[in-house]
């Protein structure tokens, strides 16, 4: 055998210990596998925490009901899962009670003041609309840093302008362009809420547009307009005598009574479809990092699981209501997933705390909750 390479038409080249063939590329990267939400809350356990909430806030008057709040969203969040680890609050039920008090006397100072006279009432609010801002903006950082993730706290560090922005200034300025800038009122408000949200040293981003808003709430709207023009084309016209017949029988009665009823019933079912579409939107737009998040409601299977809630509410005088909310809830965080773009370990451990004083200088800070 020769020690070179012998084609026809091609020159002889020796072999030599440094002729090799080129390095082979390497190997892309795995794939991190994508993570589901779950939910393991049961309507069974839950109904004893929500019984008892109820008779202890009715008992104290409503003061237990900061108290009960922290029950209940520590056995949401211990119970809601992804990638192998349950979320966790702090909230502290002092702060929540807090929040509470202050909106109560807001409320109740203008509705005093309205009666006592127009123009206090007035100002009084001015004053309420001047402040509501400031407090969704101390209870959006209440509630977020009082949620964590694998001992990782989350945050948020929007300004006190930017929600005056959006809580107040835009809010006016949809209303007296008589609500067509709601789209993107709307999308502005969880531009703010998500990309000035943090998990450690990680910060959301959120690159939903606003004609994506527009889209959805058009969509919404036509299926809503269609339905209502259906209900009075068909049974609608039942409801009212034939041409040049004056009698308005007792049937009549009946089908004018069926279209309100069908009508609300309608209604109602727009609920879950905006919450679908809404609920796919954002977080289907929303990242950590380089990680991606996957909505995946599905309208048919929430209206469904919406009108029978409200059916076993109804039927057992609202005794439903616990199972009516896991219901509802484990279906939303189900459909659920987070996206890694990479290994979700190595990414926790980049957001580990790093032993700072800071983190305990801002509980007094964010003690306080709307809570509303």
């Amino acid at each position: 055998m020769s020690d070179t390479f012998d084609q026809p038409g091609q020159p002889d080249f020796p072999a030599s210990p440094n002729f090799s063939a080129p390095p082979a590329p390497p190997a892309p990267p795995a794939q991190a596998p994508v993570e589901a939400f779950s939910f393991s809350g049961r309507g069974s356990e839950y109904f004893r925490i929500w019984i008892v909430n109820l008779l202890l806030s009715v008992v104290t008057l409503g003061i237990y009901s900061a108290w009960a709040k922290v029950r209940r969203l520590r056995y949401f969040y211990d119970n809601t899962t992804v990638a192998g680890t349950s979320f966790e609050y702090h909230g502290n039920p002092m702060a929540i009670l807090k929040g509470r008090i202050i909106t109560v006397v807001l409320l109740f100072g203008y509705q005093f003041a309205f009666k006592l006279n127009a123009l206090i009432g007035l100002l009084v609010l001015i004053a309420f609309m001047v402040a509501m801002p400031w407090l969704i903006w101390r209870s959006l950082q209440f509630k977020l840093y009082n949620t964590s993730y694998r001992g990782i706290r989350f945050g948020f560090r929007g300004n006190a302008a930017g929600a005056y922005k959006v809580y107040l200034w835009l809010p006016l300025l949809t209303f007296f362009t008589l609500y067509l800038l709601t789209p993107f009122t709307h999308q502005r408000i969880k531009r703010f809420q998500h990309t000035e949200s943090r998990f450690g040293a990680s910060h959301f981003s959120f690159d939903g547009s606003v004609g994506a808003f527009y889209k959805t709430y058009l969509i919404g709207f036509g299926i809503y307009l269609a339905g209502f023009v259906a209900i009075l084309l068909t049974i609608g016209a039942s409801a009212y005598p034939f041409v040049g017949d004056q009698s308005f029988g007792a049937g009549h009665v009946f089908s004018f009574v069926l279209v309100i009823l069908a009508l609300y019933a309608w209604t109602f079912l727009m609920y879950p479809l905006f919450l679908t579409l809404m609920q796919n939107l954002i977080w289907n737009h929303t990242k950590l990092g380089e990680h991606g998040f996957r909505s995946e409601m599905r309208w048919g299977r929430m209206m469904f699981i919406a009108f029978t809630n409200i059916i076993g509410i109804v039927c057992t005088l609202g005794l439903y209501t616990p199972f009516a909310q896991i219901r509802a809830l484990r279906y939303r965080v189900e459909s659920m997933s987070l996206h890694p773009a990479g290994s979700l370990d190595d990414f926790i451990a980049d957001n580990e705390p790093s032993g700072s004083a800071m983190g305990e200088g801002m509980t007094d800070l964010l003690d306080f909750d709307l809570s509303l």
